[in-house]
């Protein structure tokens, strides 16, 4: 098996000397951790004492103790380093100007999961454009995909649906790593931010996260294991419906359902085309908290058997339609709010496009809905090609 350097080990050995008598921020979390599992913040500091002036966090902390959405972590001083921890998240995101003036340099270290909606794309976003805006600079450790760069997944975000969940134009699955898409949205958004991004070591395109070599960290509280991220571009649709997207349970996203599932209907109803490379597990479960708190659920466990095969965004759009399809008196769409939109409804911030939810609703093939979408697609894999840093 691969053992893949990420960026916090590639400044951890050769880098970290470009950065002595400069004054840094960094912006990471739990599993911001080198080849030891040591923090990103012990890695610094230990290697530039005194160094670090401010610390920041994404959704959930920097810590990563809070739970769910719009959720805001309170600020503190970290105790070892006696140094303020600020959250990014949420409504807690005013001008940075004042904080900024204390750093020369920020450096940005998360593992994001390769999903569109997924928050710390956006984060990343808003401090290039902060530390833009300051005449600062960014230093990005690179870290991989866990789904790979070569296979991209859904139709593109429309512009009147940018959100804390989507800021710009990617498809769900988007196949790119953070530090590709910082040069990206740097370009599109002409923010004009001075980035360098540290590479990542022995990562190829090709690599899901267990060819890696490397230890899944949760970067979430509701992304406990790789197969939770392989089944989120499609999973987190529930999100914008009142089935249970299995928060609560110990396998949130790969299990899912409501009270009024009965997974074996739903089962028959399915083609094999829908569901290929995975195997949908009749499953009954009490979420302990968040939507059916206490209740019991019908619905699934999803299993990946062949991750080559399986295209999540399109297994849980069939999913979803079957279910529309069958339960019409009792399934409903959640309303807002949703990550701090407070009128447009959450599944089309999740879909990035309000067609495709009056398409479901009409009981369009899903196969329809693919082809509509696919040369959005083959326009957005060329777009990319200027941004990507690493080889298939």
């Amino acid at each position: 098996m691969a053992k893949v350097a990420t960026g916090l080990d590639q400044f951890e050995e050769k880098y970290w000397k470009r950065f002595k008598g400069q004054s840094l921020g960094l912006l990471a979390n739990q599993a911001s951790v080198d080849h030891n599992l040591k923090n990103a913040k012990d890695v610094i500091s230990s290697l530039l004492s005194g160094h670090l002036k401010i610390l920041f966090g994404p959704q959930h902390g920097f810590r990563g103790e809070d739970q769910d959405n719009m959720v805001e972590t309170e600020d503190y001083f970290d105790p070892e380093l006696h140094i303020p921890v600020f959250s990014l998240y949420g409504n807690k995101t005013g001008n940075l100007s004042d904080i900024l003036d204390t750093i020369d340099l920020l450096i940005i270290d998360l593992q994001d999961v390769g999903t569109r909606v997924y928050t710390f794309i956006s984060t990343m976003l808003y401090c290039l454009k902060e530390i833009a805006r300051a005449g600062k600079r960014i230093l990005i450790l690179d870290r991989p995909n866990p789904l790979g760069g070569e296979i991209v997944e859904g139709n593109l975000l429309r512009p009147e649906l940018y959100s804390l969940v989507g800021p710009f134009a990617l498809p769900m699955r988007h196949g790119m790593t953070i530090g590709e898409l910082a040069h990206l949205l740097n370009d599109v958004f002409k923010i004009g931010c001075d980035i360098t991004v540290i590479p990542l070591k022995g990562w190829y395109r090709h690599m899901l996260w267990k060819d890696t070599g490397l230890r899944w960290i949760m970067p979430s509280p509701n992304m406990p294991l790789f197969e939770t991220a392989l089944v989120y571009p499609g999973q987190i649709i529930w999100e914008g419906t009142n089935i249970s997207e299995g928060r609560g349970t110990c396998r949130p996203f790969e299990i899912f359902g409501a009270p009024f599932i009965n997974p074996s209907i739903i089962k028959k109803r399915l083609e094999s085309k829908d569901i290929k490379g995975c195997y949908l597990q009749e499953y009954y479960f009490r979420p302990t908290f968040n939507k059916w708190k206490l209740k019991l659920c019908g619905g699934f466990m999803i299993h990946v058997v062949n991750p080559k095969i399986y295209r999540p965004y399109q297994t849980s759009l069939s999913l979803l339609r079957i279910i529309i399809e069958t339960y019409r008196d009792t399934f409903a769409w959640q309303q807002p709010p949703y990550e701090y939109e407070f009128t447009k409804l959450p599944i089309d911030l999740i879909f990035g496009d309000s067609s495709i939810r009056l398409a479901l609703e009409a009981g369009k093939e899903i196969e329809q809905l693919l082809k509509g979408y696919s040369k959005e697609l083959e326009a957005f894999l060329d777009s990319r090609k200027p941004y990507l840093i690493y080889n298939a």
